[in-house]
Order: C-alpha cells, then structure tokens, then sequence
C-alpha cells in the first residue's frame, strides 16, 4: 500500500472537499482526487460519493477514515517527541499575537540567548492559533484559554483594553458623534470588539482594520475612537483615554505547550524564561501549570 494516498484520503475526509484537502496538503486539488482514486483501486473499496463540490463517505469510507486519524494522531505524537532531548541547543517555535509578541518576547530572547547561545528561537507574530498537535508551534501565547487537545498552560498575566482617541478627536466630536474604530472579520468574536459594538450602539465604524497598527495610527490621525490594549499605547503616542469604564476588558495571558514536551529541557528552559519576562514587566501573577485533564 501506498501510505501517502492514506494521507491524502484522511485530510479529503477531515475537510469534506477536494478543495479543502488542497490547500490543507498545499497540493492541486486534480491530485487528492487521483489519490484517493488510487486508493480505492488498491483496497477495491468505494470510499466516498463524488455529489458536486462536497464528498459523502461510504460506510467503508467511514471505517477507514476512523483509522486513518488513529494513524495521523500516532504520526504526529512521534513528531511532537522528536524535540530534542535533554540538550539545550536547537530551535523552538513560538507563536504569538504580533503586537503582544513585540512588547512581551523581546527582553526574555535577548535574556535566554545570552545565557543558551545555542537555542535559536522563532517566533511565529500571526493572530490565528498555531496548532501546537502539529507541531506548527512548539509554544504558544495566547489570548484566551484553550479548551480543547492535550494541552498545559499557565496564566502569566493579564491585558486590558481601553477606549483610546486623539485630545483633539474628542475636543472637535462630540460624544454622540463619535465613529469608531475596530477589527475586521477575523476579529469580530473577540471580548474587545464585542464591547466596542456595545458602547457603540449604533454609531458607525469609520474602520475596519487587521493590525493594531493601523488602528492606533488612524485614532492618532484624529479618525475616531479605538479600543486598544493599554501596553500598545504610550504616554508619547498622542492618544487618551476616551471613555472611562468600572470594569474594561480585561483578558488573560496563558502560555500553551503539549503536554507531551512540557517536559523537555528546551522547552522548559524557553517557557522559563518567558514566564521570568512576564514577572519582571509586572504584567501579572505567576501561576503554576494547569493542564486541560485537570480542569475537566
């Protein structure tokens, strides 16, 4: 058997399309169908109904894709325990949101390379979650608490958002005339934005912008009023408070491994390190470690 077209079938399976097992394996999607064409030849079994766009698995199709997700999560266990053992030397994958990325990591990498020369850290500055199962990331920092894989994690901190504009916005507009600034799609489901909707209510969105840059530049600019995380904002930025709150949001700041390498001296000494930075800076408490199983 070719155990590539087995591949190829369980991403087909997962997605429910060619096109999604495409760009899933990053391959045409002419090729997942020759694939798992060829497996079907091979086990003389129908897989799947081919009805338009979408695929519906065959019973037979069913049983064999329970087993090749058995086989992909026991590949990528193997995967996850290739980290190197107990040597400090290598590269660890870090993801994180970029803004909090840029004012959390700096100090603790400069910190960790003078003192492990031989650990190369990258850092993975992208809003959406890095799959710490596939090894996308081997930690991640994170604005909210996963919920789901088996994952360790510990509350390092935490960020709180306010309503940010320019003196002059606030001296021209009145409070009934404001227009806002906030995130796009991607964006939309977040505690931040969902308030910004709330204290909006009803008055427009001048803005829709992805980065955090873009929005603080556009509030400094004299655009409107943004709601933004208070450590990306600075006393030399020309923005103010815009509207005071009992209660801002407020969000935590965990930091996620797998529970599988938690343990791994490169890991642990990376992770040490960024809790270390989180401590120094005063963004928040250190907690131990809570693993998902034990918070079930």
């Amino acid at each position: 058997m070719d155990w590539e077209n087995l591949r190829y079938f369980a991403a087909l399976a997962a997605s429910g399309t060619f096109l999604g097992a495409a760009k899933a394996l990053g391959v045409e999607h002419a090729t997942v169908s020759r694939r798992v064409a060829l497996l079907e030849e091979q086990l003389k079994l129908r897989l799947i109904d081919r009805r338009g766009r979408r695929i519906a698995l065959t019973p037979d199709g069913e049983r064999i894709a329970g087993m090749a997700r058995q086989m992909e999560e026991q590949a990528l266990a193997i995967r996850r325990s290739a980290v190197p053992g107990d040597r400090l030397t290598g590269s660890v994958r870090i993801s994180a949101p970029p803004a909090l990325a840029g004012v959390l990591l700096p100090g603790p990498i400069a910190a960790l390379r003078r003192e492990h020369p031989a650990i190369d850290i990258a850092v993975i500055g992208e809003k959406r979650y890095a799959s710490l199962n596939r090894r996308e990331a081997d930690i991640a920092i994170r604005l909210s608490r996963p919920d789901q894989g088996d994952l360790t994690m510990t509350r390092i901190g935490s960020v709180t958002f306010h309503f940010y504009a320019s003196p002059s916005y606030l001296a021209d507009v009145p409070e009934r005339d404001w227009s806002f600034i906030t995130y796009g799609a991607d964006m939309e489901a977040s505690p931040q934005h969902l308030r910004l909707i709330e204290v909006a209510a009803g008055r427009p969105i001048g803005l829709r912008a992805s980065t955090l840059e873009l929005q603080r530049a556009t509030a400094q600019a004299g655009g409107g009023v943004a709601v933004l995380p208070d450590f990306f904002v600075g006393s030399g930025d020309g923005l103010v408070v815009a509207l005071t709150e009992k209660e801002p949001v407020r969000r935590d700041i965990w930091l996620v491994v797998h529970s599988d390498i938690r343990s791994v001296p490169i890991i642990r000494v990376v992770m040490d390190a960024i809790r270390q930075g989180s401590r120094v800076m005063g963004r928040g408490e250190m907690m131990d470690d809570i693993g998902l199983a034990d918070e079930r």
